[in-house]
């Protein structure tokens, strides 16, 4: 037969520009052993072009809606519309319309069929195109047939259809329409079957929805279905719902909504012995694609017929793992890092070498493999702890799978008890025994990164090609040694300890919570905090000068630096500005993936947050901004001294506090600075790859300079070796990207794919309060403002951040904020830290808080408590 119109049997895997998405794979299940599907025939994308392509009318239309933007909405309906009417109108061809006849006649013309559109891009990995276009039940009589046939074609033309592809870049005469016809089967049951539980992603849990009738009741709404869970070939959930109404073909054509009698509503669909039946041919069907499945089913006497199946997409991936136990479970490593958005390759392979944990990837993201620390008793209490303070949401999942035994267990829980509880009681002594309060110890591991980073800028110019690359893995094992200093730790986890000492005792003491939050203000030798109050001394450089602040209101491009000169104030602005850029030009949104757009690559982006600075303060601020918060600190001090004094064994207590204090505000603020250090070396690393992969530019190896960042960091150097790049690689990589960023991470996965969450478990809190984790005390109420990129930020004195995770880069809008609700997070993550030295009241961790909390509503944040109330 012609290439015009196919039966499932003659199509072959390669011809999905002939017969779409829909008409591929019922191509495919027809061929599988032992799978039942209805027979039918596609007519291919060649006869719908065939259709259209003289057609000047549908051509002209369609020159027009390329033109068009999704938000042009009226624009869109009326030549959607116009472009539906002209093809209802167009001549079938004739070849066509009798290679429709000749499988008509062939499969039963007085039979009733099922016309229903196949689009190209449609069951995609990245974009599943569900339910964009139409389907047609119970049409009988060739004329039917081919005028439900035209109704497909302009199906893809409804406004659904035509903004999905805008919205995902889709170019509309690049996708094309085939139409199958399937023989009718009238089902006394139909349904959908999961292959992997779409509300867990646990892909071992296999799940059956089914209802009486046809299965376009239960896809449209209009019924309940029966809920069946089928887990290792046993049913290990079920669920019966109230089936009031069915839908079922009429004999004379069309279908009948029609009410199921009262003694059978509440009856089970299937039998326990066709749920299994059908979970095994799902799993079969699974099998053969490679991967899980959405399938549509119908039973027709006691027959199971398949009538679609397609990847589910909406599934996050499962980390790749290099184990051979059964049961693993992972951790988010962006949720502690405070970036959630996927990483590029050379990003995720650059944080690979820098990371001593076991981590592996998913989604373009990191995990680290905790099954053998949750499997030791000693070490499970010590991840626990330690997760429960940075996130109590993992904690309590992590808490759902050991309660579960889905870890094996190496011994018994009172053990694990007391572990859990010895890790948190630190006396006094442990701590004072960590490291001396007066040492210059802070200066000294500062003075060694900085000469590590002089050091690493100077040796790297003289380093090329192969070199380059064996130069850069041995500077990323002294940068390791820098980042994981046993004495840097120590700094660290001191100045933590003795904020939990502060705060555990002075609540037990003196009633006081949180102490340790108004005592961590103003500390100093905190780069991060120091890089917002700097920004606003750039501001203080640029206020006299009117002509350069209109200029900057207007500046659009990186090359406003050059321009500046010519204004009165423009060479202090840009040296002020080219300054600030030299010590922090190297941090960005993102900034742990290598491949983001630094602030010196895109000076643009501060300019937003000079200009906010300007607007809302007045001269001096950071000093003004840093003295006050050293004096709260201070009063805080000698307020909690008082009281102490008033107590029984008060000299001792005192003496105690006042060294716990010292301790935080000596070694607190250097919990920034080694991340600092690696992303001062990531920027001089990615400086110098950037400079090398010109010469590939140059012999056209490469096409442009980022797309390096699609390879990874072993990849890159082989085509620096080589001079040869398979650019297949590149494309699929970016296309898989785009697919990453629709993905929502979870905070913790296990090798099944199921996605475990926790909840707080917390008491007392007011009826409708949204919960989260406190880690900066006080109560502020004020405007929250939804900000989602920072380059979108407007913000007045006095509102409330509200956004998805924040990193360091964003520390320069705390300045302008008066609280902060961020939906990722932990009580050591950087917003945290900085939120407590600025003196922001700050809940972190609060799920969903962007979409919960909308931009200019009234919010009050408990920063003490944890939890926020809309006003």
């Amino acid at each position: 037969m012609s290439s015009l119109v196919l039966s499932f049997q003659e199509m072959e895997k390669t011809q999905i520009l002939l017969v779409g998405g829909k008409g591929l794979k019922l191509g495919a299940l027809s061929k599988i052993q032992g799978i039942q599907v209805p027979e039918g025939f596609c007519v291919t994308t060649e006869g719908y072009q065939k259709a259209i392509e003289h057609n000047e009318t549908f051509h002209s239309l369609l020159g027009q809606l390329t033109m068009l933007k999704v938000e042009d909405r009226d624009q869109i309906n009326k030549i959607s519309r116009k472009i539906r009417e002209t093809i209802m109108d167009v001549e079938i061809p004739s070849d066509v319309a009798d290679t429709v006849a000749y499988y008509l006649s062939q499969f039963g013309d007085e039979h009733a069929y099922a016309v229903r559109s196949s689009a190209t891009a449609e069951d995609l990995p990245h974009a599943s195109f569900a339910g964009q276009q139409d389907t047609y039940l119970n049409i009988t009589g060739k004329k039917a047939i081919l005028q439900h046939i035209r109704k497909c074609w302009a199906s893809l033309f409804t406004n659904r259809a035509v903004i999905y592809r805008m919205q995902n870049e889709f170019d509309h005469d690049q996708v094309y329409l085939s139409v199958i016809v399937q023989r009718m089967v009238f089902p006394q049951a139909s349904g959908i079957l999961f292959t992997a539980d779409p509300i867990t992603s646990n892909r071992k849990l296999l799940s059956i929805d089914a209802s009486f009738g046809l299965g376009e009741a239960l896809v449209s709404g209009l019924v309940s279905a029966d809920c069946y869970k089928v887990k290792d070939d046993k049913i290990v959930d079920k669920m019966i719902a109230d089936k009031k109404l069915a839908i079922y073909g009429r004999k004379e054509g069309g279908t009948e909504t029609q009410q199921i009698k009262p003694d059978q509503q509440r009856t089970q669909t299937l039998t326990n012995q066709q749920i299994l039946q059908l979970a095994r041919i799902g799993r079969q069907i699974e099998a053969y694609f490679g991967s899980p499945q959405d399938i549509e089913w119908c039973l027709v006497n006691d027959t199971f017929y398949i009538v679609q199946s397609r990847p589910i997409t909406t599934l996050y991936p499962i980390p790749e793992s290099g184990e051979t136990q059964e049961n693993q479970v992972y951790v988010s490593v962006g949720h502690q890092q405070m970036m959630t958005d996927p990483m590029k390759p050379l990003g995720l392979s650059f944080f690979l070498l820098t990371t001593p944990a076991p981590m592996r990837k998913a989604g373009g993201r990191l995990f680290v493999d905790v099954t053998h620390m949750l499997a030791s008793p000693d070490n499970r209490g010590k991840l626990l702890a330690t997760l429960g303070q940075s996130d109590p949401l993992i904690k309590d999942a992590l808490m759902n799978v050991i309660e579960r035994g889905f870890i094996k267990s190496a011994s018994d829980d009172k053990k694990e008890q007391s572990t859990i509880k010895s890790n948190k009681a630190k006396s006094s002594a442990d701590i004072q025994a960590q490291i001396e309060n007066d040492q210059p110890i802070v200066s000294d591991l500062i003075k060694r990164s900085q000469t590590s980073i002089e050091a690493l800028k100077q040796n790297i110019q003289m380093k090329s090609g192969p070199d380059l690359f064996d130069f850069i893995q041995e500077d990323i094992q002294k940068l390791k040694k820098i980042l994981f200093d046993p004495q840097s730790s120590r700094v660290i986890n001191t100045a933590i300890d003795a904020s939990s000492w502060i705060n555990e005792n002075m609540n037990k003491w003196l009633g006081e919570e949180n102490a340790a939050d108004t005592l961590s203000q103003s500390v100093p030798n905190n780069i991060t905090s120091e890089m917002g109050m700097a920004l606003l001394d750039v501001a203080d450089v640029i206020r006299p000068y009117p002509e350069v602040i209109n200029y900057l209101q207007h500046a659009k491009d990186d090359s406003f630096l050059d321009e500046l000169v010519k204004f009165d104030g423009g060479q202090e602005t840009r040296s002020a500005i080219i300054a600030y850029l030299n010590k922090y030009g190297m941090r960005c949104v993102g900034e742990i993936d290598i491949t983001k757009t630094r602030w010196s690559e895109k000076p643009i982006a501060l300019v937003p947050m000079i200009l906010s600075n300007i607007k809302n303060f007045q001269p001096n601020a950071s000093n003004q901004k840093f003295e006050q918060g050293r004096q709260e600190a201070l009063q805080k001090e000698q307020e909690l001294l008082g009281k102490l004094k008033q107590l029984p064994d008060s000299e001792q207590k005192a003496k105690e506090t006042k060294r716990m204090i010292d301790l935080i505000r000596n070694f607190s603020g250097f919990r920034e600075y080694p991340k600092y250090v690696m992303i001062n070396h990531y920027f001089v690393y990615k400086q110098a790859l950037l400079k090398e992969v010109e010469q590939l530019v140059q012999a056209n190896i490469i096409h442009e300079k980022e797309d390096i960042y699609y390879l990874t960091f072993e990849e890159l150097r082989e085509v620096v070796r080589t001079n040869k790049l398979d650019y297949q690689i590149i494309s699929e990589r970016k296309d898989a990207y785009k697919s990453y960023e629709k993905l929502t991470p979870p905070r913790v996965i296990t090798s099944d794919g199921e996605i475990i969450t926790g909840e707080y478990k917390r008491k007392n809190l007011p009826a409708n309060a949204i919960a989260g984790l406190p880690v900066s005390s006080g109560v502020i109420e004020g405007r929250a403002r939804v900000i989602l990129k920072m380059e979108d930020a407007n913000l007045v004195d006095g509102d409330i951040l509200i956004t998805a995770f924040t990193d360091p880069s964003w520390t320069p809008l705390f300045v302008s904020v008066k609280g902060l609700v961020t939906e990722v997070g932990g009580l050591m993550t950087h917003g945290a830290v900085i939120a407590r030295e600025y003196g922001l009241p700050a809940v972190v961790g609060v799920e969903n808080a962007t979409k919960i909390i909308k931009d200019g509503q009234r919010i009050r944040v408990h920063g003490t408590e944890g939890y926020i109330e809309i006003l």
